[in-house]
């Protein structure tokens, strides 16, 4: 299903991207050494219930996955990088933790990750990682445009982390969003020029960029949800809701 919003609903769109910009942020600035990631489902869970909204996690139950999910943040630690369950672990100085966060908010989805490095000890190579992640969604950005095809976004993201020296996965990558959470068209986080679907204004698309350090393969853990690199590299992810205006692309989930 491909949906194309009116301007009312481009309206509740934003105040969801609004939302989920400002959970993030506050997660970001929670997530020291010491803090659980329990303690970050936690947080998030009375984040999102006194906003009004719903999370798009809790009951989640996608083929893939051990479902339903059960919390209301991905979160992923060094390796993990999709999909990842909340587990009673304290992170660690230096650790990198992907948060990615989805919710409904008067009727309307918005999807947005962010990875960081925790404490004062980042490492030079998980610091490129993330630029590379945060680089290659601003290029799918720029060619989000109406007449544009996903192709176009796809080639722009991948072109950036390929020259970066990142293999790319191809299994997971951006998708549609509206009144779901996960909609068509697919967004692959690399691809050709020209080919896919036709971007039009009113779509709503979540693009996210990610890697692993050395592999495009993930294995998925016992827990039936978390997604790792397959040979233990540290991975990044960056995200945002993307809405298709006449005149380009909107961020909906940029942080104010």
């Amino acid at each position: 299903m491909i949906e194309i919003l009116n301007p009312a609903e481009i309206a509740r769109a934003r105040s969801a991207g609004a939302l989920v910009a400002r959970i993030l942020q506050t997660l970001k600035g929670r997530s020291v050494p010491g803090v659980n990631l329990l303690e970050i489902d936690r947080w998030t869970r009375e984040m999102i219930e006194e906003a009004g909204a719903v999370s798009c996690y809790v009951d989640y139950a996608p083929s893939f996955g051990r479902g339903p999910f059960g919390h209301y943040v991905c979160t992923g630690v060094n390796d993990a990088v999709l999909h990842g369950l909340p587990r009673d672990y304290a992170l660690a100085d230096g650790d990198l933790l992907t948060l990615d966060l989805a919710v409904t908010l008067d009727g309307i989805a918005a999807d947005s990750a962010v990875s960081f490095v925790v404490g004062g000890s980042p490492a030079a190579e998980d610091l490129a990682m993330i630029r590379a992640t945060e680089r290659a969604l601003s290029a799918g950005i720029d060619a989000a445009r109406p007449g544009a095809r996903i192709g176009d976004l796809s080639a722009a993201i991948g072109s950036v982390l390929e020259e970066a020296g990142y293999p790319v996965n191809t299994q997971f990558g951006g998708h549609g969003i509206g009144s779901t959470m996960h909609q068509d068209p697919h967004v692959p986080n690399t691809g050709r020029p020209g080919r896919g679907y036709k971007l039009r204004p009113g779509l709503l698309l979540a693009l996210e960029p990610w890697v692993m350090a050395d592999t495009a393969e993930l294995v998925t853990d016992a827990d039936g949800w978390t997604l790792r690199s397959a040979t233990g590299a540290r991975a990044a992810h960056s995200e945002h809701t993307i809405a298709i205006t006449e005149g380009g692309a909107e961020i909906l989930t940029l942080p104010r």
